[in-house]
């Protein structure tokens, strides 16, 4: 059975590091993650961005580039067998990043650029389009017209919480029921959710206390999957590490979330 029917038949979880920060973080994170997946018998879809291309900042950390990180992402892949997830911010990684991959991620500030998702489309992998801060749910319409008439049906949506005023995000619950009636896997993400867009000196910052809360509210709203961040040491993190859930959290929050 392909990896998108599974995802349409019980909860499934993305989990990673925000940042390939190097080989040795993701392999630790990987195991952790391996041992929950054999433990609770669910699906994880492993995630981590190779490069970081909206940082706050110019000198913000953003990763190792597009060939080291899929090279590092393949890694984890074949020592832990995964399927990966990684995010795309121009047209012309989509083939390189398809051809490693499992899960094409639009970033939300990118869901309405068509080449990018016209591209990703052709890959023929399934394609998360991140809704954006300022699109409603239903906007989301739009974006998945782009994909399945690009010849591509694998399309999930995410929920990642809309701006409200400065430095600051709210979610609406309701997006998660709006975006579901179009027929598609619609996903949480949980740490994004409690960012604080640049409230963070030239960095965001973000409130991970409210993480769990985020996915218990999401879960009631009929969400099908979970986003999560992890890092073993998120204060020590080098991007989003506010609002990344400490690894040694996250069975417990899974737990919670099958129940």
């Amino acid at each position: 059975m392909s990896l998108f029917k599974e995802l349409k038949k019980k909860p499934f979880f993305i989990l990673g590091p925000c940042v390939i920060e190097n080989q040795e973080l993701l392999y630790e994170v990987a195991d952790v993650l391996s041992d929950i997946k054999e433990r609770l018998d669910v699906e994880i879809i492993f995630k981590s961005s190779f490069d970081k291309a909206n940082r706050t900042s110019v000198s913000a950390f953003r990763g190792p580039g597009l060939e080291e990180g899929l090279r590092m992402l393949e890694n984890v892949k074949e020592k832990f067998g995964f399927p990966l997830l990684t995010d795309l911010h121009e047209s012309s990684q989509a083939k390189p990043v398809g051809e490693v991959v499992d899960v094409l991620q639009i970033p939300a500030f990118l869901c309405r650029q068509t080449d990018l998702l016209v591209e990703a489309a052709r890959t023929g992998k399934i394609v998360n389009i991140k809704k954006a801060q300022f699109l409603s749910g239903m906007d989301m319409k739009f974006p998945t017209e782009k994909m399945v008439e690009s010849g591509n049906d694998q399309v999930m949506l995410t929920e990642r919480g809309n701006m409200y005023g400065y430095n600051n995000l709210v979610v609406d619950f309701r997006n998660i029921p709006d975006m579901k009636s179009f027929g598609f896997p619609v996903v949480m993400d949980c740490t994004h959710a409690v960012q604080r867009p640049g409230a963070g000196g030239g960095k965001t910052s973000g409130n991970r206390e409210f993480v769990p809360g985020m996915a218990m509210a999401a879960k009631a709203f009929g969400a099908d999957g979970f986003f999560m961040e992890v890092h073993p040491d998120p204060e020590k993190g080098l991007s989003d590490g506010p609002n990344m859930l400490y690894l040694d959290q996250v069975e417990a929050l899974i737990k919670r979330l099958l129940v």
